[in-house]
């Protein structure tokens, strides 16, 4: 069911991320349903993943966020 709310939060989401930083598609995907957003993708390191779901708590609509993101291993060296 479409749901004009919900892409405006995922709008906004994605404008504050890429505020942030995070304006590389590759980087992270963004879903919202019923104001609860889902964040996925890979990351660099764990604070840019902290960053990313401190950046989007609190947002208007954002009811909840589920964090489906992943830390890139390092290789060893």
């Amino acid at each position: 069911m479409y749901d004009a709310t919900d892409d405006r939060i995922t709008q906004t989401v994605k404008n504050k991320l890429a505020s942030r930083g995070f304006s590389s598609p590759c980087c992270l995907t963004v879903q919202t349903s019923n104001g609860q957003v889902t964040l996925s993708g890979m990351v660099q390191y764990a604070h840019q993943k902290s960053a990313a779901l401190s950046a989007i708590r609190g947002l208007e609509g954002v009811r909840r966020v589920i964090d489906q993101m992943m830390v890139k291993p390092r290789l060893p060296g």
